[in-house]
């Protein structure tokens, strides 16, 4: 799908994990394994370096100016990156970074909340697990997320929440406890709950009494994308699918690709540039491009689910049905800073087939829907052919 600049091994590989680019925080993950390609040299012709490779060089000089001095190397790489106003960036311990690699796999140890960060701040609850220690602690999607054991999380990288939902792996294994500050209208409590051992069950599949199939991912995690195509195999021949991205926060680019090819015979997928260098996603050969497909999408479908939906709809796939969605539409890749933390920077912005932006933007849907969306996309896939 790519060069190797973009998806070579990263210097340290764990469990032999080859994950890849991330274009978004997944809410209950964070990253994935990547290296951030040589952009920090000058080009053969003598040209400066960009401002992201100058980025990663100053977060990296912080990091080792501080071991110099005998200082935190992580706190002074947080500080560089909260200097440069990179809005998604993060810096991970390194076993956090191994926690978030963890739960790109399928598992987490945590409360069982997604979250993301508004655009004042503010970090909301977009999604509770079911079963989860959240869910039966009461917690609504919708809810503000206020603190953390004491610590305001307004402002915050939702890595860092996320980071400190779960805790350290040592310090904070499954049955720990947690106390969270909340907050839904004029209400504000706090309330402690248990941290537990989670699976990310991240693609469900169900069918409406009409045989409509739905198929619901809620992150793209490892393997999702081969899920998602068995279940258009499988799904009845002469009924149409409805794909639904709604609150879905992104995650492994390469597994929303496959989840592409599901519904297209090849063909452009997303552009990106990594450091000004361009580059291409393509799905592969050999999908059901036949069968009617309606995609729903909300204000919190991000990143890499942005970057599927625009694929759908730029090629004339799906009509997409819901509201605008958020509009993360930049790459961040990880690199290893002396110390051993993680910096995850953003390097570049992606854009759909046509061409078209999502940074700031967000897809504009082909018809609005909000309560009622599942009915409207029943009702639009009536339209487009789906059998009585």
């Amino acid at each position: 799908m790519s060069g190797p600049d973009l998806f070579s091994q990263p210097r340290r590989v764990r469990r032999g994990a080859a994950l890849t680019l991330v274009f978004a925080s997944v809410l209950v993950a964070g990253a994935a394994t990547g290296a951030l390609p040589d952009a920090d040299r000058k080009s053969a012709s003598g040209a400066p370096r960009s401002s992201a490779a100058s980025h990663h060089e100053d977060v990296t000089a912080a990091a080792a100016a501080a071991i110099a001095d005998g200082k935190s190397p992580m706190k002074a790489a947080q500080r560089a990156v909260s200097r440069s106003g990179d809005r998604w960036a993060a810096v991970y311990s390194q076993g956090d970074y191994e926690e978030f690699e963890e739960a790109l796999d399928g598992e987490y140890t945590g409360v069982g909340l997604w979250t993301r960060r508004e655009r004042d701040g503010r970090i909301e609850v977009t999604k509770v697990a079911a079963g989860s220690p959240a869910a039966g602690a009461g917690i609504h999607q919708g809810d503000r997320l206020r603190s953390v054991d004491g610590e305001q999380v307004d402002g915050r990288p939702v890595t860092e929440v996320v980071a400190l939902l779960r805790g350290d792996t040592t310090d904070a294994p499954a049955g720990t406890r947690v106390r969270l500050g909340l907050e839904r209208g004029t209400r504000a409590w706090d309330l402690t709950v248990r941290r537990a051992r989670l699976s990310t069950d991240s693609v469900t599949v169900r069918r409406l009494a009409g045989g409509v199939t739905v198929i619901r991912i809620d992150s793209f995690t490892k393997g999702c994308g081969d899920v998602v195509r068995t279940a258009v195999r499988q799904a009845p021949a002469s009924r149409g699918i409805i794909l639904d991205l709604r609150g879905n926060s992104g995650g492994l680019v390469t597994e929303a690709v496959t989840a592409a090819s599901a519904f297209l015979d090849g063909g452009l997928v997303a552009t990106y540039d990594v450091d000004g260098r361009q580059r291409a996603l393509h799905a592969e050969p050999g999908g059901d491009t036949d069968r009617p497909l309606v995609t729903l999408v909300d204000g919190g479908t991000m990143s890499a689910a942005e970057l599927l939906t625009g694929a759908l709809q730029d090629r004339g796939r799906a009509v997409v049905v819901g509201s605008r969605t958020f509009g993360k539409g930049s790459v961040q890749m990880p690199s290893r800073l002396p110390g051993g933390s993680v910096a995850e920077l953003t390097v570049g912005h992606y854009r759909t087939p046509s061409g078209r932006g999502v940074d700031g933007a967000g897809i504009t849907p082909d018809l609005d829907a909000d309560a009622g969306a599942l009915e409207r996309a029943e009702t639009v896939l009536g339209g487009l052919g789906d059998a009585p």
